[in-house]
């Protein structure tokens, strides 16, 4: 068939966690003939969600792998990226919202807008991802989707408005009235395939006009067209409607809002349509790349098959069938045995084999057009590269990734593991940036760090899983870091004579603390004190005494350090003589500095009924917590805190036992903040104490 872009949809479905991301990603696959049966997430039938095809999503029914599946919708080809709602995993979510053009947000008609809803919505508003929202669960008791779409506008700040109605709510759920085209669609058959579209019932008129009432006016701000004929009193074609919403989801300054139950089949077949018609083909969204010959400059990318390719590799699968590399192509084609470039590598390579995913089987093709995914084999990437050829040497936008703040120490219980985990690290490297393994020079141990616990002990349970490797994690560590608090001077001066040529380098400056980087270095020299060629050795030496603290041994960060005297020898001083003299002031000023110890504070959002609230507060309070705010909703008490992360290991078993198993939390790094004297006082006397041991 011939490649209509206008005809293509790059979809995602992102939301809370259980809020039914799964199992209406099924849905959709069913009605698109994709599968002949539909199967539940976590599979009772034991054969689970087509989407989660590891053993360990299946077990735990989450998503941890984003998963790309194409299906036909009407004459519409919807390539589906089914994203993990966790935030724990962050970095698969933040990929594949980097490739969607549109996103299917969908929330619980009973919980609404949850604490992982405002996450997600923060990603797609910082990736411009148009959506459409879908209330999902109206089966269930107490579901109110008209007070989601309030939520929507409250807590989101969306321009949300009703597209359909529920007929009858929580277990009368029997479809939905169409607000666009003032019918009311029934889900008939098995499996909800058969549409029964009837007038709308009789006690339901009144409200189906009011809403759409509210939906035309709004509709009119994006079509001066529509809006002089609703002025003149004409009704205006559903056509018409349907361009002007259109105009302002692509904008995102309009989000409609659908319901159904995707567990009991009602509702999706019209969610499928509001994709076709509301959300964006990829050559109506704005895509950049950074064109590293000319100073990462903006370049605007065109969906257009005959300029050259630019293609990014956003997500890696290491599967049965070797290292799989999903790839959205921006502009060009990637055409079987044709050549590309790697820009990050600079390393060509061919392309072998090109195939489409369905889920986990594959159907292999010869090329893949701007606007469509498709997934590489057997090329040697990290995730995050962009494939280019042609000639021109572009970047897709560097991803942001965020640093890792727990870390786990971790060993092979046998000699048999210790090859299988080092395959297992190497692999989960490459898919995860968030992920990083080093081994400590000190005791030699290797440590993985990440996000969160959750995070890592899903990477220990798949080396278990896929890998068949036992390990033995260490207590989790949390990464402090170290700062200054005031202005310190130095003026240092290294010098070591011992037959043959000596050393000799004096370096003097001071250094202040900075919140908005890291590490900032001020050349103030006058007059050569420092001679040119050793400004960069200050600087080097600068950043080595940075990387450990003299407090606990942490890493520093918030530091200006200003040059602006020092002295030089015509033939003792060299570039290593000012890398030490400059590690030797940095001492000398840091203590003068009033050094500090920081720790990482989380994000916490605790929810559980109402009648434990004070027990959520008592649980903050005994961690150093400091509560944010608090609310209380249809019997659901929702507190927000900040707490470091220190006090928050095994925190999911606490609240557990002290909700009687109601209590939920989430956790996300917010920033770093000081840590009390008290606490302080015990790190350092710990960090004391290891150093001894360490030299006896």
């Amino acid at each position: 068939m011939a490649w209509d872009i206008s005809k293509v949809r790059n979809i995602g479905i992102s939301a809370h966690i259980d809020s039914g991301k799964t199992t209406t990603s099924e849905r959709i696959l069913f009605y698109c003939n994709k599968i002949h049966a539909i199967h539940e997430v976590r599979g009772k039938d034991g054969v689970g969600a087509v989407m989660d095809n590891m053993e360990l999503e299946r077990e735990r029914g989450i998503t941890i792998q984003s998963a790309a599946t194409q299906v036909q919708w009407k004459d519409y080809t919807i390539n589906l990226i089914d994203t993990p709602g966790h935030v724990d995993f962050t970095v698969e979510v933040e990929r594949s919202l980097r490739v969607l053009d549109g996103a299917i947000m969908i929330l619980c008609a009973v919980a609404g807008v949850q604490s992982q809803s405002i996450t997600v919505d923060r990603q797609l508003k910082r990736y411009h991802v148009p959506r459409v929202a879908f209330v999902n669960k109206c089966d269930r008791q107490g579901a109110n989707p008209i007070r989601v779409c309030g939520q929507l506008r409250e807590k989101l700040g969306l321009n949300a408005h009703m597209m359909e109605l529920p007929i009858g709510l929580e277990d009368k759920l029997e479809g939905v009235v169409d607000l666009v085209a003032m019918k009311a669609i029934y889900f008939d058959g098995p499996n909800g395939e058969d549409l029964r579209i009837e007038e709308i019932p009789a006690n339901l008129v009144e409200d189906a006009k009011k809403y759409r009432q509210e939906m035309i006016e709004e509709a009119c701000n994006f079509d001066d067209a529509l809006m002089e004929k609703v002025l003149e009193g004409a009704e205006p074609t559903e056509d018409e409607i349907k361009a002007a919403i259109r105009k302002g989801t692509i904008s995102e300054q309009f989000v409609g809002v659908y319901l159904g139950s995707a567990h009991v089949n009602k509702g999706i077949q019209p969610l499928l349509d509001a994709v076709r018609d509301y959300l964006p083909a990829p050559n109506e969204v704005k895509n950049v790349a950074l064109d590293l010959d000319n100073n990462e400059a903006e370049v605007e990318l065109e969906s257009v098959d005959n300029k050259p390719c630019v293609a990014l590799g956003f997500k890696l699968d290491d599967g049965q069938y070797g290292q799989l590399t999903y790839t959205r192509v921006y502009q060009g084609k990637i055409k079987k045995g044709e050549e590309l470039v790697n820009t990050r590598t600079k390393k060509r390579f061919k392309v072998g084999r090109l195939v489409r995913m369905n889920s986990a089987q594959m159907e292999d093709i010869n090329e893949g057009c701007a606007g469509d995914i498709v997934a590489l084999f057997g090329v040697d990437c990290a995730s995050g590269d962009t494939f280019v050829n042609g000639g021109v040497n572009y970047s897709m936008a560097s991803m942001y990734v965020p640093e890792p703040v727990i870390s786990y120490s971790i060993q092979p219980k046998d000699k048999s593991s210790e090859m299988q985990m080092s395959k297992a690290l190497n692999r989960f490297t490459k898919e995860d940036p968030t992920f990083r393994v080093h081994v400590d020079p000190e005791s030699n141990e290797t440590i993985i760090k990440g996000m969160g616990e959750l995070h890592l002990d899903v990477y220990v349970e798949r080396m278990k899983r896929e890998y068949n490797c036992e390990v033995i994690t260490g207590a989790p560590q949390v990464a402090y870091r170290e700062s200054i608090t005031a202005k310190g001077d130095f003026n240092y001066t290294h010098k070591k004579q011992s037959g043959g040529s000596g050393q000799y380098g004096r370096v003097a400056g001071f250094m202040e603390p900075i919140t908005e980087k890291d590490y900032e270095f001020v050349d103030s020299i006058k007059g050569g004190a420092i001679p040119n060629e050793f400004i960069p050795s200050c600087d080097k030496g600068f950043q080595r005494a940075m990387k450990e603290g003299s407090l606990i041994g942490a890493q520093i960060v918030g530091v200006k350090i200003t040059i602006n005297d020092g002295q030089s020898h015509p033939v003792d001083s060299n570039d290593n003589a000012f890398q030490t003299a400059a590690i030797g002031a940095f001492r000398e000023g840091y203590m003068k500095a009033k050094p500090a110890i920081l720790e990482p504070i989380m994000k916490v959002q605790l929810a559980a009924p109402t009648e434990f609230q004070g027990n959520l507060f008592g649980l903050i309070n005994q961690r150093r917590g400091v509560i944010v705010d608090s609310t209380d909703e249809n019997g659901t008490s929702t507190v927000n805190a900040e707490v470091p992360l220190s006090e928050m290991f095994g925190f999911s078993t606490i609240l557990r036992s002290s909700t009687q198993g109601k209590g939920e939390f989430t956790m996300e790094f917010e920033k770093y903040g000081k840590v009390p004297n008290a606490v302080a006082d015990e790190l350092i006397a710990k960090y004391k104490a290891e150093r001894e041991a360490a030299k006896k």
